[in-house]
């Protein structure tokens, strides 16, 4: 459905987006994340027309976006991060014009509205005016317009951004039950979107494509070192560096003192499992071991690997 080739954009001599590579298959709902100005929002508005690229080539449902705009826009319902309404008009009213500017008529542009407003759960706020509704419920206009012409494909950025829990909840069901139907690319920061909703997940930042992968194979490939926590009796320093000397052992971090009881955070090589050797250790020493936990990785660990600066 998407397919995006050497993508750059450059602003002045500063490159926003730089050599972006990546494909998004039909039916798929792709998470699209990086930290703030890592060149999202930018991608996002070039792949839906809004933006020019320096180079490189994209296309959508295989027609160029850039040389085929019009088509490509037909093609799109993109919801943008700040959501352009008409505040004066009422739902119902809004989303008739909005069919009309996109070539709707008649019983097809009725039909539709329907859909939409029965789909995006507005029945009980069709005739109110937009600047008397929640932003949740403002968010559900917007994704109801990006819906009334039926596309193939839905580009949402930041669809959840400033609702609060319950309204972020009833976004996210809504956008599960939307990937039943239609491909999403989804830009977002919440990574427990991404996991709950997202088939595959894209990567990026400083403008460049660090990962394209499904959640399990990006967190089992992961480079970051394991995480095991400690909880052992006896002397802090002494324990510290003991555990400090241990093969595979990259980093110990003594997090808090219980009384005599001592809680470590120790950072392992990658595909290493450190318990058994520290086990032993505190067995050989003498010292009481209370807990000793091994932490799987997740997409958050994953995420802060690719993007961090130190």
């Amino acid at each position: 459905m998407i397919k995006v080739e050497n993508l750059t954009k450059l602003f002045g001599r500063t490159p926003a987006v730089a050599e972006a590579r990546f494909n998004v298959e039909k039916g798929e709902v792709v998470g699209f994340l990086g930290p703030n100005g890592a060149g999202k929002t930018t991608t996002i508005r070039m792949l839906t027309g809004y933006l020019p690229p320096s180079s490189g080539a994209a296309t959508i449902d295989g027609l160029d976006v850039f040389r085929e705009s019009i088509e490509v826009r037909r093609r799109i319902g993109y919801l943008p991060e700040l959501v352009p309404l008409y505040r004066d008009m009422r739902v119902r009213e809004y989303l008739k014009f909005r069919a009309q500017i996109k070539g709707l008529k008649g019983d097809h542009l009725k039909s539709r509205m329907d859909d939409v407003v029965e789909r995006c759960g507005l029945q009980a706020v069709r005739r109110k005016m937009i600047k008397t509704l929640s932003k949740g419920f403002r968010q559900r206009v917007g994704l109801a317009d990006a819906l009334i012409h039926d596309p193939p494909l839905l580009i949402l950025d930041e669809p959840t951004n400033g609702l609060d829990p319950n309204q972020i909840r009833s976004i996210r069901n809504l956008i599960k039950q939307l990937g039943e139907d239609h491909t999403i690319l989804l830009s977002t920061h919440i990574l427990s979107e991404v996991e709950m909703i997202c088939d595959k997940i894209v990567i990026i930042d400083s403008g460049r494509i660090m990962a394209c992968d499904t959640p399990s194979n990006l967190i089992g490939q992961m480079r970051a070192a394991g995480r095991v926590t400690v909880e052992l009796q006896g002397d802090a320093a002494e324990a510290g560096t003991a555990l400090g000397n241990l093969d595979q052992i990259r980093k110990v971090t003594h997090d808090m003192s219980q009384g005599d009881w001592q809680h470590y955070s120790v950072l392992v090589e990658s595909g290493t499992d450190a318990r058994e050797r520290i086990f032993k250790l505190c067995n050989g020493r003498g010292w009481p071991l209370r807990s000793l936990y091994r932490h799987d990785a997740t997409l958050e660990d994953v995420f802060v690997e690719l993007t961090r600066k130190d």
